[in-house]
């Protein structure tokens, strides 16, 4: 073979594998399923937890603590308020669900982001809320507001994340009370997928929401969902003033809650199944009610996180087969509340991205999708338990996260996904490698791994014997090095520097 001959090849090569990265990397809004959901919980025990929950909110009650507005709008509805303690006649939560939509579009600032949430829809998003991130090079550290704006373009460059998430990790370099316009900015200009609002204060809430109407327009946003936003019921039983805040304001803005109540089995709930599915329940049924108290038909998800600890030293644990069994039956209630729901993702208690890392994230990446989950948080990054970004692990993650929109789409029976033609061509005794039909499909026949290895141990080898993680660390510097901004109307980029500036200034710094 002559030089020239030999560089021909490689280019040949060359574009061969970058047609086929192009087309692993097609452009997917959102997973829409084609297979049928997994229901493990039968329709008895259902009927048995519902009766459960009506108990707890009917003769336990929930505590809406701090709060005076939130108890006369119960009040307002019929419940029975006691102090902080309400009281709720049976259905009434139920009733009020009845103006929810069960499926409704975040709109994205590139309309071809804008994701459907509910239904058959799949909506995969980021790790949300570590203080902490981590990676091979520099190991556990405070995050910074750099990191931040590393894991918004990550996920903007990964396919398989549909959404830009929150707190992809904690800005902890800026004051707690100025962090959420660099965050929420953060997440407008390095992309432009949907993305969540600040939770941790009400006029935290309000900035995020008016910093949004600078990108879509203030009647467009209290007409249409633009945003998310987290609130978690304090389990057992309580919800607080900081996220009741939140989610009076963005309700009344028309601005999707994720009510999600935070459980730990064991801690924070029964360590039954049974007992944890009717008390977080009775939390969602509550927590979601009270938007359409506010506001009427504003969208509203169904969420939960849900592990357990370990019994002997009481640190959460993650990919448990009882988390499992919970989050399918979680999501079966949902189905039955005729609302969208939140859970799942690639949860580890593992302090690398090692084999526990893999191991429990698949476990509980798997049943999200199995399950029927319509949006969920922490699908990529998430490390020790939570309370870690890591660039590695993201990488792993989207790989993995890919791999469902595969799994999701189910057997092909087209003309060409039957192969009868084929079948024929080779007959028995034959191979496929060289038919007609493999040579039309094998570009994206089967998914391919962007961080697994399947070569031989001697390639292995030559290639520095690298491990999934450090394979990954390379991925993920390549793609920041690649990175390249979406474009922002100028006018839109300085009226949205103008607005934090003057808020900014208002504000002295302070770290509460």
């Amino acid at each position: 073979m002559s030089a020239r001959e030999g560089r021909s090849n490689r280019r040949g090569r060359d574009a061969r594998r970058e047609a086929r990265a192009s087309n692993n990397a097609r452009h997917i809004p959102y997973i829409k399923r084609n297979i049928p959901v997994t229901n493990l919980t039968s329709n008895e025990a259902l009927e048995i937890i519902e009766a459960n929950a009506d108990t707890i909110l009917e003769e336990i009650g929930l505590e809406f603590r701090d709060d005076p507005e939130s108890l006369a709008l119960w009040k307002s509805v019929g419940a029975d308020v006691q102090g902080a303690r309400v009281h709720f006649p049976k259905g009434l939560c139920r009733d009020l669900l009845k103006t929810a939509p069960a499926e409704f579009t975040q709109y994205a600032r590139n309309p071809a982001n804008s994701v459907q949430i509910g239904g058959n829809n799949t909506v995969l998003a980021p790790v949300y809320g570590p203080p902490f991130v981590h990676d091979l090079d520099k190991g556990r550290r405070y995050g910074t507001i750099k990191d931040f704006e590393n894991f918004v373009k990550l996920a903007y460059m990964a396919p398989a994340m549909h959404h830009s998430g929150g707190t992809v990790c904690e800005p902890v370099d800026l004051p707690v009370n100025k962090r959420h316009f660099d965050m929420v900015y953060s997440h407008i200009k390095y992309s432009d997928k949907p993305f969540m609002g600040s939770v941790t204060a009400p006029e935290r809430a309000q900035d995020s929401v008016d910093m949004a109407s600078l990108v879509f327009g203030e009647e467009f946003v209290q007409n249409n969902c633009v945003m998310l936003n987290l609130i978690n019921a304090n389990s057992p039983m309580t919800y607080d003033a900081t996220m009741l805040g939140a989610l009076k304001t963005y309700a009344a803005n028309n601005q999707a809650c994720v009510v999600s109540p935070f459980i730990l089995s064991g801690a924070m709930s029964p360590v039954s199944g049974a007992g944890t599915l009717s008390q977080l329940l009775a939390e969602a049924l509550a927590g979601c009610a009270l938007t359409q108290i506010i506001k009427p038909g504003t969208p509203v998800i169904f969420g939960t996180f849900v592990s357990s600890i370990s019994m002997q030293s009481g640190a959460p644990t993650f990919g448990t087969p009882e988390s499992s069994l919970v989050l399918n039956g979680a999501a079966e209630l949902s189905r039955r509340l005729n609302l969208p729901f939140r859970s799942g993702g690639s949860f580890t208690a593992s302090k690398l991205p090692d084999a526990q890392a893999a191991y429990e994230s698949a476990q509980t990446l798997l049943m999200t999708l199995l399950s029927g989950v319509n949006f969920s948080l922490h699908a990529a990054g998430w490390l020790e338990g939570g309370l870690c970004s890591s660039y590695e692990k993201f990488v792993m993650d989207i790989d993995q996260c890919a791999m469902m929109e595969v799994l999701a789409r189910g057997i092909d029976v087209s003309e060409n996904g039957q192969a009868m033609d084929a079948v024929r061509e080779v007959g028995p005794g034959g191979h496929f490698l060289g038919c007609a039909h493999t040579q039309a499909n094998f570009e994206d026949a089967f998914y391919r791994s962007r961080t697994a290895d399947n070569n031989s141990v001697e390639q292995w080898q030559a290639d520095g014997s690298k491990d999934t993680a450090m394979r990954a660390n390379a991925i993920w510097k390549q793609m920041l090095a690649d990175y390249q901004a979406p474009a922002l109307d100028q006018g839109i980029d300085e009226a949205l520097q103008e607005f934090m500036a003057k808020r900014k200034a208002s504000l002295p710094d302070s770290n509460v």
